[in-house]
C-alpha cells in the first residue's frame, strides 16, 4: 500500500521523473485488508490495486530482494545488482512476529501476504480445528473468517483480555464475549509452552488439538536490512522520520508501518501499523521531495490515525490516540449491537472507538483534527449526534 501510493502520489503532485517501485514479492502489488476477508474465505482470488503503472510510466520491479542500502553512493544493493536513486522512498511496512520455538513446525502459519492467505485457505475449505495465538486485530478477524468457514476455533490470549496491548481494560472486557456469541473459544491468561504437529501445550499442561495454528501476535518495522546503513532508528526498530518524513539520511524518506513520526498533536512520536497511514504518509512524502527540488516549503504530516476491523459481524473503528487521556465516556452500553467510547484531554476529544456507528467515527474524526472541547453531559448521551456536544 505505502509504496505503491508514494509512487502514485509522486505522479499526482507533478514529479515527470524516473519512479521505480521495487517489492521482494512477485505478485501484482496488491492490499492487504481483504486477506484475511474475502482472499481468505475463497471470496476473491487476489486484491491487486486497480492501478495503471504503465499508463503512469512507473517501472515494477517485482520479486526483487533489496539487501543493502549505501547512502554515500545513493545506491540500493539489490539480488540484481546495484540500483541508483535521486531520492528514496523506504515503504517496507512491517514483518510479524513468529512464536519462538515454531520454526519448521507443520501447520503453523503467520497471516500477512497473499501466499499466506493461499496457504491458509485449504485450511479452513477442510475445516481443521484451528487455534489462534494472540487476541489483536488479526487474530480476531482470523477467528472471524475460521468461523465463518465452520472450523472449531479456540483463540489463545497471554494477556487477560482481547487487545490488552491496545485498548483499556474497561473498553477491551465487553470484547471478550463476542468471541463466545461466534462460537470460538477464548482462552485468556494462557501462555503457550510449545506447538507440535497438530496440537499446542499451553503452560498449565492443557493440550489443544490443532489441524492448524495461526500466529497473531503483532509485527515489528521491517528494517533489519538497514543495519549498517547510517539510517536512524528507534527501539522499536522503526525509521525515526521527521515531521516531512525525511529520514537521518539526505535524500531518503521513510512511510507506513516501517516508519513513526513526531505527532505535533500528541505531543509524542507515533508508529501507526495501520492502512490509513500507508495512504496518508506517501504524500507527505512526494510533497516533500518536490518541495526539496523546488524549495518551497515542506509539508508537516501530522494526521489523526484511524483503522478499522470487522469481527464478529461487527465494524469497529478507532481515531486519535488515548494514551495521554484523562476522561472515559461511554455513549451506549457495551452489551448493545453498538456503541462508541471517547476519550478527552482536558475537554478536547483526542480518540475515539466506534462499534457499530460510523457516524460518531466520522464526527470524532473532524472533531479531534479541529481540537475541539466538548460539553461532557452531551458526548456521553448516544442520542446526541457528537458534533452537537462541541462546545
Amino acid at each position: 500500500m505505502a509504496g505503491v501510493q508514494s509512487a502514485v502520489a509522486l505522479r499526482e503532485a507533478g514529479f515527470t521523473g524516473p519512479v521505480t517501485l521495487i517489492g521482494a514479492e512477485p505478485h501484482q502489488p496488491y492490499d492487504r485488508p481483504p486477506l484475511s476477508k474475502a482472499v481468505l474465505l475463497g471470496k476473491a482470488e487476489d486484491s491487486a490495486f486497480d492501478v495503471d503503472f504503465e499508463a503512469l510510466d512507473i517501472t515494477l520491479r517485482l520479486g526483487l530482494d533489496v539487501t543493502a542500502l549505501r547512502a554515500a553512493d545513493h545506491v540500493l544493493d539489490t539480488a540484481d545488482g546495484p540500483v541508483r536513486y535521486d531520492s528514496l522512498i523506504l515503504a517496507t511496512g512491517a514483518e510479524p512476529l513468529t512464536l519462538p520455538g515454531t520454526e519448521g513446525v507443520p501447520g503453523v502459519h503467520l497471516l500477512r501476504t497473499l501466499d499466506d492467505a493461499a496457504r491458509l485457505r485449504p485450511v479452513l475449505d477442510r475445516q481443521h480445528d484451528v487455534v489462534v495465538v494472540g487476541a489483536g486485530w488479526i487474530g480476531a478477524e482470523f477467528a472471524t473468517a475460521a468461523r465463518a468457514a465452520g472450523c472449531a476455533v479456540t483463540v489463545v490470549e497471554a494477556a487477560a483480555r482481547p487487545l490488552a496491548g491496545t485498548l483499556p481494560a474497561e473498553v477491551a472486557a465487553p470484547m471478550a464475549a463476542w468471541y463466545a456469541e461466534s462460537g470460538a473459544e477464548l482462552l485468556t491468561g494462557a501462555r503457550v509452552e510449545r506447538v507440535e504437529e497438530g496440537a499446542v501445550v499451553l503452560a498449565d499442561g492443557r493440550t489443544l488439538p490443532a489441524g492448524a495454528v495461526v500466529v497473531g501476535i503483532g509485527a515489528r518495522p521491517a528494517t533489519g536490512w538497514l543495519a549498517g546503513s547510517g539510517i536512524a532508528l528507534g527501539p522499536d526498530g522503526s525509521v525515526t522520520a521527521d515531521s516531512a518524513l525525511r529520514t537521518s539520511l539526505p535524500d531518503v524518506y521513510a512511510v507506513g508501518d516501517c516508519a513513526s513520526f513526531p505527532s505535533a498533536r500528541y505531543g509524542t512520536r507515533l508508529l501507526v501499523h495501520h492502512w490509513d497511514n500507508a495512504l496518508q504518509g506517501p504524500r507527505t512524502a512526494a510533497a516533500a521531495i518536490l518541495a526539496a527540488e523546488s524549495g518551497e516549503p515542506l509539508p508537516v504530516h501530522d494526521p489523526v490515525p484511524y483503522f478499522w476491523s470487522e469481527q464478529f459481524g461487527r465494524f469497529v473503528q478507532y481515531a486519535g490516540h488515548h494514551a495521554d487521556a484523562d476522561t472515559l465516556l461511554w455513549r451506549g452500553d457495551a452489551a448493545d449491537a453498538a456503541w462508541s467510547v471517547c476519550w478527552l484531554r482536558e475537554g478536547a476529544l483526542v480518540a475515539v472507538l466506534a462499534v457499530g456507528r460510523p457516524r460518531d467515527l466520522a464526527q470524532g474524526r473532524r472533531l479531534i483534527e479541529s481540537g475541539a472541547v466538548l460539553d461532557p453531559g452531551k458526548a456521553a448521551d448516544p442520542a446526541v449526534p457528537l458534533k452537537s456536544a462541541a462546545r
